[in-house]
């Protein structure tokens, strides 16, 4: 037995990809040359993960508009919308710094993914020598396309979630086909749901347990051996290197998230004041049989907001104190965060998005060799 390890997903795109993608959208490229400069970055992306030693991979999310807009968007800048949006829609998150992040607004029925994970996943496969990881977006957040206070004529509320979680199983079974070792659903909402926030209104309306239902609409549709492989990821968003809800509170997010039937969780942890606080509060919480499954925990030990560089050892005796509350088989580790859920980003505390993207890789390489570093003072290989 050794310890588990995986990345959360993206990773920052490198200068050229971005200003492909700001060509693409000027009409300056056409859309083969944008897919060559996607596969240059995730060919690099693959070949500098696996170089960590990692035991599993990611693309680094490059050829995606962001974590949670690819069912919809080819690009941030709107190219590529699915049907039956608006691009002027609902604000899910305003970060600490005060920029805005958006999703489209639904218009009319039916709803369907423009682009489904596994398709992006199944173009980079072939680059990996490794087993690879795919990201997908959470039903409940992809339920913030729907208007808050009105019923859509002839597309009711009730018919969007169903046709909502049936595109979000495909998702995921489009992912397994394509080859994905574990597939982790993105449910950086699921928190920021507990914040009461006036200038982001769906912020205050109590709707952690109406997602973490709608989730496990989700997840209740796999038996019990494919959620072993099935994570959720929570944080307190990550972008331009600020957050948008690390106020609120683990105790009031970890015991509803533990509600969750999948078998493994991807939780934020390097970037928490407290950090044993939050060990001892997922392994509280945490449940030994979720519907079939017990639930399997990565803390995070890297702090994407961060330019610093945890060292190995620091990464070890994070991981040590966390065993004191979560057995060693229902362990693992992981990043606190994507290192660049959207593909337009800014790296103001990194310098350029070229430097935040040579950080990640040195991060990963320490979370990697830290994670083992404790397995063996452990004696576990």
């Amino acid at each position: 037995m050794t310890l588990r390890t995986e990345p959360v997903g993206s990773l920052p795109r490198p200068s050229h990809l971005q200003r492909a993608l700001a060509d693409f959208e000027a009409g300056r490229i056409d859309r083969a040359a944008l897919t060559a400069a996607q596969d240059a970055a995730c060919r690099d992306t693959i070949e500098r993960m696996e170089a960590t030693g990692s035991p599993i991979v990611s693309d680094g999310e490059q050829r995606a508009s962001s974590f949670a807009t690819y069912p919809l968007v080819d690009t941030l800048g709107g190219a590529g919308l699915a049907d039956n949006l608006d691009p002027h829609g609902q604000d899910f998150a305003i970060f600490a710094d005060g920029h805005h992040r958006r999703l489209p607004r639904l218009t009319r029925g039916p709803f369907r993914y423009r682009t489904y994970a596994g398709s992006l996943l199944a173009r980079s496969a072939p680059m990996a020598t490794m087993p690879m990881k795919q990201a997908v977006i959470a039903p409940s957040m992809l339920s913030l396309l729907y208007p808050l206070d009105e019923e859509l004529p002839d597309y009711p509320r009730a018919q969007f979630h169903a046709d909502l979680v049936d595109e979000a199983e495909r998702d995921v079974r489009r992912c397994f086909v394509a080859g994905a070792a574990h597939v982790s659903i993105d449910f950086t909402e699921g928190r920021l749901a507990l914040r009461d926030d006036p200038d982001n209104p769906w912020t205050g309306r109590g709707m952690l347990a109406a997602f973490i239902a709608l989730n496990n609409d989700l997840l209740h549709r796999f038996e019990p051996e494919d959620r072993r492989r099935i994570g959720v990821h929570t944080c307190p968003g990550g972008d331009r290197d600020t957050t948008h809800s690390a106020d609120v509170d683990y105790a009031d997010l970890l015991p509803q998230l533990f509600e969750l039937d999948a078998g493994y969780f991807l939780i934020q942890c390097a970037g928490e004041p407290d950090r044993r606080r939050v060990y001892e509060l997922i392994g509280r919480h945490r449940r030994e049989d979720a519907e079939g499954v017990p639930q399997v925990c990565h803390i995070g030990v890297t702090n994407p907001q961060d330019p610093r560089v945890e060292t190995a050892e620091e990464v070890r005796d994070a991981v040590l104190e966390a065993l004191e509350f979560i057995p060693a088989e229902r362990f693992g580790t992981t990043d606190d965060c994507g290192f660049s859920p959207f593909s337009s980003d800014d790296k103001p505390r990194h310098g350029s998005v070229d430097a935040a993207r040579d950080v990640a890789f040195a991060k990963i390489e320490a979370r990697v060799r830290g994670t083992r570093l404790a397995a063996e003072r452990l004696g576990l290989i």
